[in-house]
């Protein structure tokens, strides 16, 4: 009996032996996992290092961008296009205007009343209009018949709150947010299609032209006064309710910017210079790039496999297309190098795009003690069960290593606008106001962004010059902004009502 007793005994503690060995040998591999996904984290954060020399550095890249861009076409990844935009709303504009507003796979056509000097717009009405697959691979004229047919609609629906003057032709603002090659303040020429649509007898054609011919066959007697994109579109809306704005910035779904430039500084200007002496510049900063640009072996991956590779590289470290992409693809290599989800990478997380900037953005903010938004976006949207809270506190922190450089390399890019404008210092015995206009999903809703990019203007500019520079939100650029500047290049103006 004994022995029998010794024998398990012995077997009792080599079980226990055992099993604390498979125990620290377990908990060993966890802290080596562990330590190589924070290794992977630290080194990203690095990368992604914005100091306030580094920015000053890109702002200079950026300034002399605008330089070269501005000597000549093709002398820039900056196109610093000319929007022939001479004359922005003052405020006194008065009248009915409308626009149509073309950007994706609906368009809206607006109405507003503008009631001059101290009316400011009296009334304003619009609709929303799919757009059939069909037609955005189509003919031209199917499309621009298509949209001349709900314009026309929307035009015989005019109420009593809305007046045009005896004998006067209504008139548009047509804000076309696709490539094209502007001749005039109402001309320009499709250079290609994007965002799904592909009808091969637009491109190289006038878009107000095909408009115009489109309205005529509708018998629809209107006249295009200012084709525009959204980031014009939301320099003016932001200039007709304060005067001091000179920059207009997107940060949406993509990113763009635009100021006010002296025609004098436009080298390739060969036009008559314009009467007020200046010319709205649309710049498309998203093509931007710089040595100076702290990008990653994750941003090189995406722009590599994306559908303009070498292309929009500010664009795609900044905006809101791409930040929810880029938080994913660290989250990959953590899964595959480290188990940082377990032993399987989870399906789900290796499908591009599959993580959106709003979800981003909602871990981002999670306040709750258990981070519990964080730990339902992981399961409704990669599948991932179970989280631990340390686990979520990562993906927090990523969210706002990736967020942060977007934002405060956003403002590097201002500060390069600001010193080309030469308004980034004092000129003796004058402080001149500069406001920026700034509109887009991305500032809008994402708090922790838009608080970022406003520190980071501060910590730049220093405390006195930064109480010069004040950043609006100016909503629907596209839409009234497209509308004030029908109104502020119409062919009635210094004409008096009658």
């Amino acid at each position: 009996m004994g022995k029998v007793a010794v024998g398990a005994a012995v077997i009792c503690a080599a079980t226990v032996c055992a099993a604390a060995a498979l125990i620290v040998r377990h908990r060993m591999r966890s802290s080596s996992r562990w330590a190589r996904a924070m290794a992977i984290l630290k080194e990203f954060e690095v990368k992604c290092g914005t100091p306030v020399a580094k920015l000053k550095q890109v702002a200079d890249a950026m300034t002399v961008e605008m330089h070269a861009g501005l000597a000549s076409e093709g002398g820039s990844k900056l196109k610093m296009l000319i929007s022939y935009v001479d004359n922005l709303p003052t405020g006194d504009e008065k009248g009915l205007f409308y626009a149509l507003d073309l950007g994706g796979t609906n368009f809206r056509v607006l109405r507003v009343q503008l009631g001059g000097k101290d009316g400011g717009i009296a009334n304003q009405e619009f609709a929303e209009v799919s757009i059939p697959p069909h037609l955005m691979v189509g003919t031209s004229d199917a499309l621009f018949d298509y949209i001349a047919t709900a314009l026309a609609k929307f035009v015989s629906e005019e109420g009593q709150n809305f007046h045009l003057p005896p004998g006067r032709q209504r008139e548009l603002g047509f804000t076309f947010s696709f490539p094209v090659m502007q001749t005039a303040i109402n001309s320009g020429t499709l250079i290609r299609w994007t965002k799904g649509f592909s009808i091969n007898d637009t491109v190289g054609q006038d878009v107000v032209a095909e408009l115009v011919r489109a309205m005529e066959r509708q018998g629809l007697d209107m006249r295009v006064t200012a084709l525009v994109n959204d980031t014009i579109g939301t320099l003016a809306g932001g200039r007709y309710s304060n005067k001091n704005v000179a920059i207009a910035v997107i940060l949406g779904t993509g990113t763009n910017a635009a100021y006010v430039e002296r025609a004098q500084a436009i080298p390739k200007w060969h036009g008559p210079l314009p009467k007020t002496g200046e010319m709205v510049i649309n710049m498309e900063w998203g093509n931007f790039r710089s040595s100076h640009l702290p990008l990653t072996e994750y941003d090189h991956a995406l722009d590599a496999e994306s559908l303009n590779p070498g292309e929009q590289i500010f664009e795609k470290i900044m905006s809101g297309m791409y930040l929810g992409e880029i938080v994913r693809r660290v989250l990959c290599r953590m899964a595959e190098e480290s188990a940082f989800f377990g032993d399987i990478v989870p399906p789900k997380l290796k499908v591009p795009f599959i993580l959106r900037t709003p979800e981003m953005s909602a871990m981002h903010h999670d306040t709750s003690f258990d981070l519990r938004v964080v730990g339902n976006k992981l399961k409704d949207i990669l599948e991932i069960s179970n989280t631990s809270l340390k686990t979520r506190k990562v993906v927090v922190e990523l969210c706002n290593i990736v967020a942060t450089r977007g934002a405060r390399l956003a403002t590097a890019g201002i500060l390069g606008i600001l010193k080309k404008m030469g308004r980034d210092t004092f000129k003796e015995g004058e402080i001149q106001k500069t406001v920026i206009a700034m509109d887009g999903g991305l500032y809008e809703h994402y708090t922790e962004f838009s608080k970022c990019l406003e520190i980071t203007l501060n910590e730049l500019l220093g405390e006195e010059i930064s109480k010069s520079i004040v950043i609006e939100h100016s909503n629907d650029g596209s839409g009234i902004g497209a509308t004030l500047l029908a109104a502020s290049h119409s062919q009635y103006l210094g004409v008096e009502e009658t």
